[in-house]
């Protein structure tokens, strides 16, 4: 049982690293099983397809970050302040997803690396993981805006978090791009300041 649960961590953390670097496309089955000292179809036991092992990956890191957001939006939704109580909002759903290396609520840097490119790839399996993994909390978002502001009609507010998804995705897969444009003068690297910056941008769209 032991070697078995340490063969499945094997490849999943070698998946994870393999992923994060080439993206789904870019890795092959062959390519898991080198880089995790195992036979191909010890990923096929263990996860049955190059999907299935995307998909455990997402769970195992996205579980306790999705948890964090279901926590922080029922605190943020106590807030009676509707200005207060929608920054809240944002900040919930941002605030794990920008965790650092140390942070397990929001699976680490790699994992974050991983998350941009595979929603950059546009690939019908990884759009299927991610709508897995993600759609209820996306959901939930949406809900807590709308009943922040009433008057904004549903599919727009999907609309805004679909850009703020972008931003956040763009953030975390090319932040040097930050230093270059500022001339040195922001660190895009600095995840306490890409915070204020993205939940403030997004805050300001919604109300416009």
């Amino acid at each position: 049982m032991a070697a078995g649960k340490d063969t499945r961590d094997q490849i999943m953390r070698a998946g994870e690293a393999l992923f994060s670097q080439s993206g789904f496309r870019g890795v092959s089955m062959r390519d898991i099983a080198k880089a995790a000292d195992t036979q191909v179809g010890s990923i096929t036991y263990h996860f049955e397809s190059k999907e299935g092992l995307l998909l455990s990956i997402y769970r195992r890191n996205c579980g306790p970050m999705n948890e964090r957001r279901a926590e922080l939006l029922r605190e943020a939704e106590r807030i009676k302040d509707i200005d207060q109580r929608l920054e809240a909002i944002v900040r919930a759903w941002v605030l794990p997803a920008l965790s650092s290396n140390a942070d397990l609520v929001g699976g680490g840097a790699r994992f974050a690396r991983l998350r941009a490119k595979m929603s950059a790839e546009g690939n019908e399996a990884v759009r299927d993981v991610i709508a897995t993994i993600f759609d209820e909390t996306s959901h939930a978002l949406i809900d807590a805006i709308g009943r922040c502001l009433p008057a904004l009609a549903r599919p727009t507010i999907v609309w805004r978090c679909h850009f703020l998804l972008g931003a956040l995705y763009y953030t975390l897969i090319d932040p040097d791009r930050i230093n270059r444009l500022s001339q040195g003068e922001a660190d895009g690297n600095d995840m306490k300041e890409a915070l204020e910056q993205l939940v403030m941008a997004t805050v300001g769209m919604l109300r416009s």
